[in-house]
């Protein structure tokens, strides 16, 4: 790899620490916050990903520091350099946070895509831990989706692709169903 290649998937993987930090900081808020009567089936299922994502941040952070990069993990550098907005619930129902987390492992499962991508041909073996993360990704959000799905496989949040909104649409939906 060249150093300029190198330092494209340095890039890369600074905005999927950054993704991954905010993730593991966002699973502990809804563990926090969440409430109703499915509070501990959600608040017992977040403590596993948070430590899965917390496991992926760390090997995030040496794959940059492998490829002669110094991995950043402050709050200042997430919040400066992130293209996606602050998780907007708090205190809510289950059913409302588990459908704004839907749309943030939507987010983060999309540009991990991306990157894996952008990897392929300059460095199979960043490529490589970036696919090992969507397993667990993808797996955690159907976890999520679990929750929103009804027997045919629609989702309570419909269309939605704002957490807030998905959030509001899966609570409305929990409401019409008896």
């Amino acid at each position: 790899m060249t150093e300029a290649e190198g330092g494209e998937v340095i890039a890369r993987l600074r905005l999927r620490l950054h993704a991954l930090n905010d993730l593991a900081l966002t699973l502990k808020h809804v563990h926090w916050n969440v409430v109703g009567p499915h509070f501990i089936a959600v608040h017992e299922m977040l403590d596993p990903q948070v430590e899965a994502v917390r496991s992926m941040v760390d090997a995030t952070a040496e794959r940059i520091a492998t490829l002669g990069g110094s991995p950043t993990g402050t709050p200042g550098a997430l919040t400066a350099e992130r293209t996606w907005e602050d998780y907007s619930v708090g205190r809510a129902q289950a059913i409302e946070h588990l459908g704004a987390l839907d749309v943030v492992y939507s987010g983060v499962i999309k540009d991990h895509r991306e990157a894996v991508a952008a990897t392929e041909k300059t460095d199979p073996v960043t490529q490589d831990l970036l696919i090992e993360h969507l397993r667990s990704l993808e797996l955690f959000q159907w976890f999520v989706r679990a929750h929103l799905e009804s027997a045919g496989g629609k989702l309570s949040t419909g269309s939605d692709d704002g957490e807030f909104a998905a959030g509001r649409a899966a609570v409305d939906q929990a409401r019409r169903q008896p």
